[in-house]
C-alpha cells in the first residue's frame, strides 16, 4: 500500500458541494491500495504514518508524530482520501498504467480496513468518499510531503 503524507495546517474534502471530511493540524494521506496487498500490508502501513515523526519539536526538529502533535500527547487529525493513481505506472509513454492498482472492489476492501483500524488507534480521523470525484483543499505547512509504502509479504522472503 502507498501513503503519500503532507502535513497540514489545515484539510478538507468535498463531494458535490458537501464537506465529507475536514481537519485542522495533522496529516492529509492520500491512500492507494495495490495488487497483492493484504490487510497486513495496510496495518504495516498505518502503524508507520501514525509513528511517522514530521512535526516540530521546541527545538525545531521533526521529533513528533500526528499521535503527540504537541508534545503533551495531543493528537492532530488524520484526512483519509483514497488515491488509486498512486499506483500508477509512469514508466512509459505519456499516459499513465493503472495495472499496479488493486481493483476497485479489493482497494475499498483494503480502505475501509484502513480506516477502520485508523479510527481504533487515533482519535481524529476524517475521509474523503472512495470512488467519487472529490475536491481536496489543504494548507500545506512547510510543505511537508512523503512517500511511505509497504509491500505485502511473499513466501520465501526475509
Amino acid at each position: 500500500m502507498i501513503a503519500l503524507i503532507q502535513r497540514v495546517l489545515e484539510a478538507a474534502v468535498t463531494v458535490d458541494g458537501r464537506t465529507v471530511g475536514a481537519i485542522g493540524p495533522g496529516l492529509l494521506a492520500l491512500v492507494c491500495a495495490e495488487r497483492g496487498d493484504t490487510e497486513a500490508s495496510a496495518d504495516k502501513l498505518l502503524a508507520k504514518l501514525l509513528g511517522y515523526r514530521v512535526f516540530s519539536d521546541e527545538a525545531g526538529k521533526m521529533n513528533r508524530s500526528v499521535s503527540n502533535l504537541d508534545g503533551n500527547g495531543a493528537a492532530g487529525g488524520l484526512l483519509l482520501v483514497s488515491q488509486f493513481t498512486l499506483a500508477a505506472d509512469t514508466n512509459s509513454g505519456t499516459r499513465p498504467s493503472f495495472t499496479p492498482a488493486a481493483s476497485p472492489a479489493h482497494g475499498k476492501r483494503l480502505f475501509d480496513h484502513f480506516v477502520a483500524q485508523a479510527r481504533e488507534r487515533h482519535p481524529i480521523v476524517e475521509t474523503g468518499e472512495f470512488g467519487a470525484h472529490m475536491r481536496v483543499s489543504l494548507v500545506n505547512d512547510g510543505p511537508v510531503t512523503f512517500w511511505l509504502q509497504s509491500r505485502p509479504e511473499h513466501a520465501g522472503s526475509a
